[in-house]
């Protein structure tokens, strides 16, 4: 066997082996940096979640206090 055919195939197998790797480390990368972008998006929509159920219970407690405040006009009117 010739060790010319040896060397290029070594060169060729740490070419392939140096390039398998380096895609797998750019795409855990990018994968990462997308889970990222998507966590924060996450809680940016948990936030507006948050605040609407406040703001929803608040709601709810105004319109409460409401009625109650019609009622006690009602019964002074009376």
């Amino acid at each position: 066997m010739d060790t010319t055919a040896i060397i290029l195939g070594i060169i060729s197998f740490l070419g392939t082996v140096i390039g398998t790797f380096a895609g797998i480390i750019t795409s855990a990368k990018l994968t990462n940096y997308r889970l990222e972008q998507l966590e924060k998006k996450v809680d940016k929509h948990n936030s507006l979640v948050e605040r609407m159920y406040s703001v929803e219970t608040e709601i709810k407690i105004l319109k409460k206090g409401g009625k109650l405040n019609e009622r006690i006009e009602s019964i002074v009117k009376s």
